[in-house]
């Protein structure tokens, strides 16, 4: 199995289904405080993945339109 990451989440954002930019963070508190910064300047989509069991697993995904400005 393969080792557990130091930042074992991670944000991928999205704009016109054109992938902006792939960050990783060290906690789902981190990850989820640059969403919603994301998706308020520019990004219109963002997909949570948490390293679980060995592997990436799809946490969440937000639109813009679902965080209040």
């Amino acid at each position: 199995m393969p080792a557990k990451p130091r930042e074992p989440w991670r944000v991928i954002l999205t704009q016109r289904g054109v992938q902006l930019a792939e960050v990783a963070h060290p906690s789902e508190t981190k990850a989820f405080a640059h969403v919603r910064a994301a998706l308020k300047t520019g990004a219109d989509t963002a997909k949570v993945m948490h390293w679980e069991d060995g592997q990436w697993r799809h946490r969440e995904t937000l639109h813009a339109r679902d965080v209040q400005p």
